[in-house]
């Protein structure tokens, strides 16, 4: 068995999804991530106690997808906790099952961690209004850079699905 810790001297990325009930969009989450230009990944697939097909989807995947079941629903933080335990990755990304990813994102995010001050990387995020077909940009003009603790403190300007962060960077915290 090849172990897919390490690929061409790339670093593992722990993709953490928490599903419940999300079948509707799942598929394509799953398959934003397989499309990756950067393909040294996992999947850690927190199953929240669905009832719906979710777990046959997930099931559909190779290796890549770990899946994991919580006998009950759990709050959210909870359930990425629980899937954050089960991460191999040096860094930690996050999508959710009604969210999806460009092919080029972690190819883009994974070089800014070549400076070991770096700790969180994230991006703009795109908003979709299915009912009207409309999308938007969440964000106009400059996202902050750099140490943006106060930024976030007065303006939170990060969207979940595009946020990378280096797995140290969580050691001496409680995750979520």
């Amino acid at each position: 068995m090849v172990d897919i810790t390490q690929q061409n001297d790339q670093p593992l990325i722990s993709v953490i999804m928490n599903c419940l009930n999300g079948e509707k969009y799942l598929r394509q989450a799953i398959d934003s991530v397989y499309e990756q230009t950067y393909q040294n990944w996992e999947i850690i697939f927190w199953d929240n106690a669905s009832t719906d097909k979710s777990a046959g989807i997930a099931k559909s995947y190779d290796r890549k997808v770990r899946y994991f079941r919580g006998e009950t629903t759990i709050p959210l933080g909870a359930a990425r906790n629980r899937a954050l335990d089960q991460s191999r990755g040096d860094y930690i990304a996050f999508l959710d099952v009604d969210d999806w990813w460009l092919p080029e994102k972690l190819e883009k995010q994974i070089p800014l961690f070549d400076d070991p001050n770096v700790g969180l990387v994230y991006g703009n995020v795109w908003l979709f209004f299915e009912e009207k077909n409309k999308k938007k940009i969440y964000r106009k003009g400059n996202l902050p850079t750099g140490k943006i603790l106060n930024d976030l403190l007065n303006d939170y300007v990060i969207g979940s699905p595009t946020y990378v962060v280096r797995k140290k960077s969580l050691e001496s915290l409680e995750y979520c």
